[in-house]
């Protein structure tokens, strides 16, 4: 006999009372407004409802069939990757003032959600050596096309060009979000692993807003933005670096290099994988950009007596006032993920940091050396952060699938958005160990 326990609160004497209030006589009264050739007139065609017992029974056994990184070393990265999380991390952002905190409106009574995110900003601000950060974006790549939309407003062109080496979901929201305003979205070749000065050259024009870079790029290779910023500087248009945040702790800063707007992804710093999601994004800018940024900034002042305090400003756009003046329909923010990664580098710091940085950077470089040493192919030719192109003597769903057999995740496909066939993009974080990677070596030697 089943244990059949209702999950769903509302009784049959619930809906009847309900019902009963609104005068109506059944449930389908609802929806009379609706035209009937659009309602539905059969049973949906989806299995027969299960007692919660047996439900959560099915979603294990379902979830289960997921192999993850704590079972598999992973060496898939593009955009998502496994790093250490300490543990304070997921403590921290458990606890309920910070788990339920909603937007933050009223500063008497929510300085520690502020005061959480004040701290991001500034954290955000000197990894990337900019002037002003908001409170975070969705993911990175929602912040890639909410700076063009910055860019577009701001210098009043029509065009912008942005890499191929820029991530292939950042340019797919880019060109999606550019039909509303109505610009116009154009991509720069690649010479092997970056962008094409010569073609960047050719494209840019007066008619240019800004020009889109990843540093390091899709491909790990790290791009020349003082050459970039001659270009743009010399067209009048702005220049928009996407930046991994650990990468920031060893390169010079996009700021110091002339950058306007840098933007990027804080899954690095204590975000979990978590099958692609959430994420949090960031978005910095130099002062003179200050009062176009989207979403909300905080702020610190003072109170009446003198007392150090927090509150939002400068967030007269989206969903208050000048709204045709927006750069933006974005009016919220990833509070509970940019409060994970603020407290990912108070837990490790400076040190720490650079640490992990150059574990990436030496780990990535050790992989590439003995990938080449038994003959493969090492695409990139510039200097590359924790990932890199190998060329394989057979297709990467082949390879992929010899290393899952010995429970191993590869790398990524680019055939699939570069039409790169038998490339595989690795990444190589400081969780990978060095019998990991000599095994990953060792079959893929053995194809």
């Amino acid at each position: 006999m089943t244990f059949t326990f209702r999950y769903l609160p509302d009784t049959k004497q619930d809906q009847q009372d309900m019902l009963d209030f609104l005068n109506i006589h059944s449930i389908d009264d609802l929806f009379a407004d609706l035209p009937s050739n659009i309602r539905l007139t059969e049973e949906l065609a989806i299995p027969k409802a299960l007692p919660e017992p047996d439900l959560l029974k099915k979603m294990q056994q379902l979830s289960s069939q997921n192999i993850n990184a704590n079972q598999y070393p992973l060496f898939l990265g593009a955009g998502t990757y496994d790093h250490f999380i300490p543990s304070v991390v997921s403590h921290m952002i458990g606890r309920s003032e910070f788990y339920t905190a909603y937007t933050p409106y009223q500063p008497e009574i929510s300085q520690g959600e502020l005061q959480a995110i004040f701290e991001f900003q500034t954290m955000v601000c000197e990894l990337t050596g900019m002037d002003v950060a908001n409170s975070s974006m969705y993911d990175g790549f929602t912040s890639v096309a909410e700076a063009a939309a910055l860019a577009v407003s701001s210098t009043k062109q029509s065009k912008v060009i942005v890499s191929k080496a820029i991530h292939p979901e950042s340019r797919a929201i880019l060109k999606t979000a550019a039909t509303g305003p109505g610009y116009q979205v154009e991509e720069i070749n690649l010479t092997t692993d970056i962008t094409s000065i010569r073609d960047m050259q050719e494209k840019t024009d007066d008619q240019t807003a800004a020009i889109i870079v990843q540093y390091p790029n899709f491909f790990g290779s790290v791009e020349d933005l003082h050459e970039i910023k001659k270009i743009a500087q010399e067209n009048g248009a702005l220049l928009i670096v996407s930046a991994n945040p650990l990468a920031l702790a060893i390169l010079q800063p996009p700021g110091k290099l002339g950058a306007d707007i840098v933007v990027g992804d804080m899954q690095p710093f204590g975000i979990p994988m978590s099958f692609g999601g959430p994420h949090c994004g960031y978005f910095a800018v130099k002062k003179k950009l200050m009062r176009k940024i989207p979403g909300r900034i905080v702020g610190q002042t003072t109170d009446s007596q003198d007392n150090r305090g927090f509150t939002l400003t400068l967030q007269t756009r989206e969903q208050h006032i000048r709204r045709e003046k927006a750069s933006s329909n974005i009016c919220s923010n990833q509070a509970l993920n940019a409060l994970a990664s603020s407290v990912f580098m108070s837990a490790l710091g400076k040190q720490g940091i650079r640490q992990m940085a150059k574990l990436n950077i030496e780990k990535a470089d050790y992989m590439a050396r003995k990938l080449a040493e038994k003959g493969f192919s090492i695409r990139n030719q510039s200097p590359f952060f924790n990932e890199f192109v190998v060329t394989l003597p057979v297709s990467v769903s082949e390879a992929n699938r010899k290393l899952f057999d010995i429970g191993t995740i590869g790398g990524l496909d680019l055939s699939i958005d570069y039409g790169m066939n038998n490339q595989m993009l690795i990444a190589v974080t400081e969780q990978r160990t060095k019998e990991e990677i000599d095994q990953f070596v060792s079959i893929l030697e053995g194809l």
